[in-house]
């Protein structure tokens, strides 16, 4: 956690101090007025909904110590006369998310620990997930909480590790070229992985092979006397590995990879075992989380957590006792006996046909439901990656297509073209009416599965599920 003086933040921010104390501590930065503690500075953001200025008497009531704003005396009488007669310093700044990037990067370089960067197409969440409790089971670890895989979650992330932290795992994400070496700057990792190289974001990028340059830029961070791991099984792993000055560890179900998986099963509820191998021995593995796809997280997550001297045994516990994010892959049954597996917080191709199979793979009492809706950003291959997917489902032991969005009908179409029933094919143009489809046709011992890109905000149809409408 970040401690510095008012007047140190002063220097490091080029902020103006309005009033209060230079020489008063700080400990830890918040930008959510809601998580503000005892001595921390609170950054105000405006947004298009809130401004957090109206918030500053709020922040300063929860022990705010300083507060980072970008308003004038004029416009701040009442919190700069409240924050005056609280001791609490008021600085102005330029621009709050520099300011936020300019104490990440001043507490980076107070911080001794290895910093692990994990980025790709898909599955990075889950294998940040992997990783951290992997290493979480011999080490302090600190790392990005939920979303916060962006300009400013990255540099708050940084902000959160304390001088005893052994670890620190940094998700990063981008829609753009560049985005990711903005953040390496920032983050400066120690490690590198890159988890796979697939099609999301193609709209804004135009190409695969463009999308593996925004990725490479982690593993051009990477310093010479540090490791980049690499999906050995991915077709982009020889083009990352040429950008690198450091070390490649390869992971995958290649004989050549350095870390594998061999022996791999899936139980009724399509959770993977299998054995995992290296130079030094093998041990036995078996996953809590649903998919073979998570095999490549769990591996990737194992030659991390084996590089940084986690012993095998432990490596296996972790990997066992590794849970899922939010919307990612998360299972549940609902009061009515339908098995639900929430995977709606993001969908691509590569995602989207893992969780495809995923549902495939489980074995049902009653009927295998998939609900998916659009995916997002796929440019000049929206519809064909939505046919294919539909395709898929009709290959598949899927009983039911639920599809929900108009990019999502070719979903549709393309399942009903590869001989899917059409009457087990139901179109929808809006979650809402997807909900409604279900209300009438969800049985006890059914599974769904519930997938989409964020922006259709499938995890309605969750909520549906579990709070069926009367």
């Amino acid at each position: 956690m970040l401690t510095l003086s008012v007047e140190t933040l002063l220097e490091v921010t080029g902020g103006e101090l309005l009033g209060g104390p230079a020489e008063v501590m700080l400990n830890g930065v918040c930008t959510d007025s809601r998580c503000v503690h005892s001595g921390s500075a609170f950054v105000a953001f405006t947004g298009a909904v809130v401004d957090a200025h109206d918030l500053l008497p709020d922040a300063i009531e929860a022990g705010a110590r300083a507060l980072l704003v970008t308003r004038g005396p004029e416009e701040l009488a009442a919190p700069l006369e409240l924050a005056a007669r609280r001791g609490v310093a008021v600085v102005r700044v330029a621009d709050p998310l520099d300011a936020v990037q300019a104490l990440a990067a001043y507490h980076r370089d107070r911080l001794f620990c290895p910093v692990v960067g994990v980025t790709g197409s898909t599955g990075k969440t889950t294998t940040k997930e992997f990783i951290t409790s992997v290493l979480g089971t011999e080490l302090s670890v600190v790392a990005t909480r939920g979303n916060r895989n962006n300009e400013l979650g990255v540099p708050l992330t940084l902000l959160d590790a304390r001088a005893d932290t052994d670890v620190l795992v940094v998700e990063m994400a981008m829609r753009g070229a560049g985005q990711i070496a903005e953040l390496c700057r920032l983050a400066r990792p120690t490690v590198g992985l890159v988890t796979n190289i697939g099609t999301s974001h193609i709209e804004v990028l135009g190409s695969q092979e463009a999308i593996a340059s925004a990725k490479a830029e982690l593993v051009e961070a990477v310093p010479e006397d540090g490791t980049v791991f690499l999906n050995g099984d991915d077709a982009y792993s020889g083009t990352l590995a040429m950008s690198s000055r450091a070390r490649i560890v390869r992971y995958g179900l290649a004989e050549e990879c350095d870390v594998r998986a061999t022996g791999i099963e899936l139980d009724e509820e399509s959770r993977a075992s299998f054995t995992l191998e290296t130079a030094e021995g093998q041990w036995p593995v078996t996953l809590t989380l649903p998919g073979r796809h998570n095999v490549y997280n769990a591996l990737a997550a194992a030659a991390v957590g084996l590089h940084l001297g986690i012993a095998p045994e432990r490596v296996a516990e972790g990997l066992a006792s590794a849970e899922a994010g939010e919307m990612r892959m998360q299972s549940f049954t609902s009061a009515s006996g339908v098995h639900v597996i929430n995977d709606a917080y993001n969908a691509n191709p590569t995602s989207m046909r893992a969780a495809v199979e995923t549902l495939a793979a489980y074995t049902a009492a009653g009927r295998r439901i998939a609900v998916l809706g659009d995916m997002a950003e796929l440019g000049s291959l929206t519809e064909i990656a939505h046919f294919e997917i539909g395709e898929l489902v009709a290959r598949s032991a899927i009983d039911v297509l639920v599809t929900a969005g108009p990019r999502a009908a070719r979903i549709a179409d393309g399942a009903r073209a590869a001989g899917m029933d059409a009457d087990m094919v139901r179109p929808c143009a809006t979650p809402e009416e997807a909900s409604e489809v279900l209300d009438d046709l969800l049985e006890t011992g059914d599974i769904v599965l519930v997938k989409a890109s964020r922006v259709m905000g499938l995890e309605r149809v969750v909520e549906g599920i579990v709070e069926p409408r009367v």
